[in-house]
């Protein structure tokens, strides 16, 4: 029982429900690892007694907590009347971050950050749709090798020209960790607040036209080319150490060329803006070169970034650190161009940018911010129907009482990052502002535990920035997500994502839930990244790929006949509402009646997949599969498999008969 109160007191879980009727108990050896990674000592009898009485006594003195907030024109909760505000009355302090300083009755005074932050994030202007896409799997006829954000640019602007659409929603662009091969998924990346330079197009940098070593520059354009054609044409995949070794080179020619007045005075702003963070990003991008990727068999002294060792390598590594903070800066500009370019061809959102739920144990984030994040932690997610083991996604979490502790200033400042040229954020798994399971090292996930953070700080931190970059918020809400978590995300209007093939009325036997009945505040999608396209759910293929694989959970028969079941019985659906009037067989009319479907839902977003525009049948990420499976290297393709360049996607028959939908009725676009 003391060991519960002590957990309790921490945010720490000692037990659990994975459904309805069911607690489960979570191991004391979990708790007391994760208190431990909290910097709370309950190893033996008399250091848990010793915790708690800490706990209680500093409770009891504590006149504030180190974070408080206050949501629109509401009360601060934990301001008691006993409290006497020094300074300007609280319920005249403009929305953002301020100091909170206190004095009580007993003279005694305190000093606490105080978030001042409207009550909800903006909202879509009316309903829109627009292209769901993963930026690598997009070559065009310029393309190194992979999607970049020239690729994003030209995207936006056909499609919010031509088709009306209102937002492209790309995979997360953050920092890889380098290294051969890198791991290219870019959920795990080295930091979520820096982008990744592969993603640049190299010839739109003005300097490029400036390069005096043009033979070299050949070659390499030459070498990209050979590249692109590997991927486009002799059916490769998508190698971005390949693609990052060409750009690199080409950078580091492109770097030589001085930058003209006007370009120096705005890297000089972009450099003052980001200050600390970038230097930290940098100088952990030219250790890298030096001393490897991994950052905790670096000498000892360079482990921590405050170091005088820390200190002197970067004045030893300023041109490779000042190379670095000049790539993040051009990455930046040309982000600014893709929304740019979006808001310009009329999109009333425009990109739509992704976040992680977190990073590389061995990346940049977590080198820079070590105190930050708890030690020997990892994420991952409890077990349940679709894993019977739990997950371990080995992303190391934020520490929550570290968080408050300094105002929330790492996460205020990734999202000030991300939101710089962004419409709208997508929050991956965003059930991680309220709970994460963490998974001690060396333990299977289901020694984990649930680790509660201040949802309401986390929301309010996330209002006040989505409201000073006027974004709209979208949460990944699917799998198992607490109860009370989706309505307080809508009460601050935080968009859901809502796939077709979930949207059951579990209530009343499980059957397709009516269009009409589905939530407005959400992106109503017909599938995910994670998930097989539309094409190959409705034939079947995708669990053919499973069965080849070695990943289905029961025999092939049986979930050959599932999966056939459950199509037919949306296929019927569909029918029934008027969406199939020539009823089933025909795939491109199937999968067009998902997206009438999807219309008539109160959504206010709706996101088409792009490869489901094409017909393309292989998912970009088999979950439960490493080097089984291609997973995020793979171009987007037609019905055949042969990869489809932007140019020839834009042109597609099957993508324009599939988009009248969205002009033929169903919907107010």
């Amino acid at each position: 029982m003391t060991l519960a109160r002590l957990a309790a007191r921490h945010g720490v879980a000692t037990s659990y429900s994975p459904s309805p009727g069911l607690t489960v108990n979570v191991p004391d050896a979990t708790v007391v690892a994760v208190l431990a990674a909290l910097g709370v000592d309950a190893s033996t009898p008399a250091a848990l007694q010793r915790a708690l009485a800490d706990a209680e006594a500093a409770e009891a003195n504590r006149l504030l907590p180190p974070t408080l907030v206050r949501r629109g024109d509401g009360p601060v909760p934990g301001l008691g009347d006993e409290l006497t505000v020094i300074g300007t009355p609280v319920d005249q302090l403009p929305l953002g971050v301020h100091q909170l300083d206190v004095r009580h009755r007993d003279g005694r005074t305190a000093t606490a950050t105080l978030i001042v932050a409207p009550p909800a994030v903006p909202q879509p202007p009316g309903r829109t749709h627009g292209f769901l896409v993963q930026l690598y799997s997009l070559l065009s006829t310029r393309s190194w090798g992979m999607g970049d954000l020239g690729d994003l640019a030209e995207l936006a602007a056909w499609s919010g020209r031509t088709l009306g659409s209102g937002f492209v929603q790309v995979n997360p662009l953050h920092a890889a960790v380098p290294g051969a091969p890198t791991d290219p998924s870019p959920y795990r990346p080295s930091s979520r607040r820096f982008p990744d330079p592969v993603h640049l197009r190299v010839e739109n940098i003005p300097e490029y036209a400036h390069v005096t070593e043009r033979a070299a520059l050949d070659e390499l354009t030459e070498r990209a080319a050979a590249l692109r054609q590997r991927v486009l044409s002799k059916g490769e995949l998508i190698d971005r150490d390949a693609v990052w070794e060409v750009k690199r080179e080409a950078l580091d020619l492109i770097h030589r060329v001085p930058l003209a007045p006007g370009r120096r005075a705005a890297y000089c702003d972009f450099l003052a803006e980001q200050g600390q963070a970038l230097e930290d990003h940098a100088t952990w991008c030219a250790l890298v070169e030096r001393y490897g990727p991994h950052w905790r068999r670096w000498p000892e002294g360079l482990r921590d970034p405050r170091s005088a060792a820390t200190a002197r390598a970067r004045r030893e590594l300023i041109d490779r650190v000042t190379f670095h903070s000049w790539l993040a800066w051009l990455t930046d500009t040309q982000l600014a161009e893709a929304q740019r370019a979006a808001r310009e061809a009329g999109m009333p959102v425009g990109v739509v940018h992704d976040l992680a739920v977190g990073v590389h144990p061995e990346g940049a984030d977590a080198w820079a911010q070590q105190d930050a994040f708890a030690p020997g932690m990892s994420v991952g997610a409890p077990p349940d129907a679709f894993n019977p083991h739990g997950q371990d996604w080995g992303l190391p979490p934020w520490r929550p009482d570290v968080l408050a502790a300094r105002g929330y200033a790492p996460y205020r400042g990734l999202l000030q990052g991300l939101l710089r040229h962004a419409g709208a954020l997508r929050i991956d798994h965003v059930m991680g502002l309220f709970r994460l399971w963490w998974v001690p090292e060396g333990h299977p996930p289901t020694d984990g535990t649930y680790v509660h953070y201040d949802a309401e700080a986390m929301l309010a931190v996330l209002a006040l920035e989505a409201h000073r970059a006027g974004a709209v918020v979208i949460g990944e809400d699917l799998g198992t997500v607490e109860p009370g978590v989706r309505e307080a995300l809508a009460e601050r209007g935080v968009l859901g994502t809502s796939v077709l093939w979930f949207e059951r009325d579990w209530a009343g036997g499980g059957r397709p839930l009516d269009p009409a009945s589905w939530r407005s505040g959400c992106v109503a999608t017909a599938t995910t990244h994670d998930l097989p396209s539309t094409a190959a759910r409705l034939t079947g293929e995708h669990v053919q790929l499973r069965h080849r694989l070695g990943l289905l959970a029961g025999p092939l028969v049986q979930e050959q006949g599932a999966a056939r079941a459950e199509v037919a019985e949306w296929l019927v659906h569909l029918e029934r509402l008027g969406l199939l009037p020539d009823g089933p067989g025909d795939e491109e009319a199937e999968i067009q009646a998902v997206y009438r479907f999807l219309l008539r839902t109160p959504a206010r977003m709706v996101g088409v997949w792009l490869p489901d525009a094409v017909g393309d049948r292989r998912p970009q990420n088999l979950p439960g599969t490493w080097d089984q499976y291609p997973n995020w290297r793979l171009p987007v393709a037609g019905p055949d498999a042969q990869p489809l360049t932007l140019e020839a996607i834009v042109a597609s028959p099957r993508l324009h008969a599939l988009m009248r939908v969205f002009r033929g009725g169903g919907g107010e676009f």
